[in-house]
């Protein structure tokens, strides 16, 4: 069986798509606590998808502290290693944020570089926001690229590599994300070539009908698809995880995305399927901008003025197309045909989680906090797609076969 490292694995979305594209983890690198418990609740203890090493102590670990405590047993896998996948926060280059070069999460980039200097793994998945390939403006003058930096210096370690835009939604996910994603192959593993390299984007592309169809999923897969059965419509109990609100249950599932998210769950109460308590004016808010804003785009003026909104972005979402790409601001969003915003299960329905897939932590932070917390929806929000990352996995493994 093939095996990999994860790198700034946040809550485990592609190691879990890895997971069921049949390859095997050495272990995963993630800085937040939350989001490390969320992957390891369910991939490490759930699932016993990884095969630790005993030298790395199975909790959250920064990456710059395992590259210095660590140096000599990372040297020590080189040879063992098919795959390094994953990539560093995206908030210093987003565009749904505020893009700084100067932001300290960007020289993560070098600390991934060095990695790979150190393990040298045979195949490199990398993934990061389209940001990533945007130059920051200096006084006028061009800033650094960061998608041309790193592919420079993967060429410099001996890989041939090729870097695209994908939107997962052209993969049967039901929300429009673009992301930068970048693979590389080591230029000494059998028939190695810059050739093999760009084949990936291809297979990647023309194998998703297959594996599609083979699920009973579709390319066009739209947010109705995805969330229908988990309306606020279908009742409320108390919630399993917090006494003081209510979490909605399911009805009868409504599409094969359904069917699929819902397998193998055991419980019959959604996980994390907790509704927000909104005052009684936000409802009414929210139900006025229902029926007359344009759906899956920012509210516009004259809405604005009528509550007097000063948020940056609220959008009231289309059941019957693709979400936009959700963020960790869950308030960005109205459901589509109930006043209120998503749940953190209807946010991971969107990034397809599938049920059985538990999230840790809190549900929500703010203030200060939210530089130190990752809440349970800003760890779906920053999340590579499962159904991408195993459609990923399973041409990774053709690459090597």
């Amino acid at each position: 069986m093939l095996k990999y490292i994860d790198l700034f694995a946040g809550c485990g979305g592609l190691s879990l798509g890895l997971h069921n594209a049949k390859w095997k983890g050495l272990f995963a690198i993630e800085k937040n606590k939350d989001a490390f418990e969320t992957l390891k609740y369910n991939l490490i203890d759930q699932k016993h998808h990884f095969e630790w090493p005993d030298w790395l102590p199975q909790t959250n670990h920064e990456i710059d502290d395992v590259l210095s405590t660590y140096k000599d047993q990372l040297i020590n896998l080189r040879n063992n290693v098919d795959l390094v996948a994953g990539g560093p926060p995206c908030q210093g280059f987003s565009m749904a944020g505020r893009r700084k070069e100067s932001d300290s999460r960007n020289n993560l980039v070098n600390s991934y570089i060095e990695f790979i200097q150190l393990v040298k793994p045979k195949l490199i998945l990398f993934e990061n926001v389209k940001g990533f390939t945007l130059e920051f403006k200096k006084n006028k003058e061009k800033g650094k690229e960061y998608a041309s930096h790193v592919e420079q210096e993967l060429k410099k370690a001996g890989y041939f590599v090729k870097g695209k835009l994908v939107n997962f939604g052209e993969y049967g996910i039901p929300q429009k994300r673009t992301r930068f994603i970048l693979v590389g192959i080591r230029n000494d593993v059998n028939n190695a070539s810059q050739e093999r390299v760009d084949e990936f984007f291809t297979l990647l592309e023309t194998n998703k009908y297959k594996f599609l169809k083979k699920r009973k999923l579709e390319v066009g897969t739209t947010l109705k698809d995805a969330i229908s059965d988990l309306l606020k419509a279908n009742g409320e109990v108390q919630s399993p995880d917090t006494a003081s609100y209510k979490a909605g249950v399911y009805s009868k599932t409504k599409s094969n995305y359904q069917q699929l998210m819902r397998k193998d769950n055991k419980t019959d109460i959604p996980d994390s399927h907790r509704f927000p308590k909104h005052r009684e004016d936000i409802t009414e808010k929210f139900g006025y901008i229902l029926l007359n804003a344009q759906k899956n785009k920012d509210i516009d003026e004259s809405i604005r003025k009528r509550y007097n909104i000063k948020k940056h972005t609220i959008i009231p979402l289309d059941g019957d197309a693709k979400s936009p790409t959700i963020t960790t601001l869950p308030d960005d969003y109205i459901h589509y045909c109930e006043p209120r915003i998503l749940t953190v299960r209807e946010y991971a329905r969107i990034q397809s989680f599938p049920d059985w897939y538990h999230f840790q932590g809190k549900y929500t932070t703010g203030g200060i906090l939210r530089t130190k917390e990752v809440p349970r929806y800003s760890q779906i929000g920053n999340a590579i797609p499962p159904l991408f990352g195993e459609q990923s996995g399973l041409i990774l493994n053709q690459m090597l076969s």
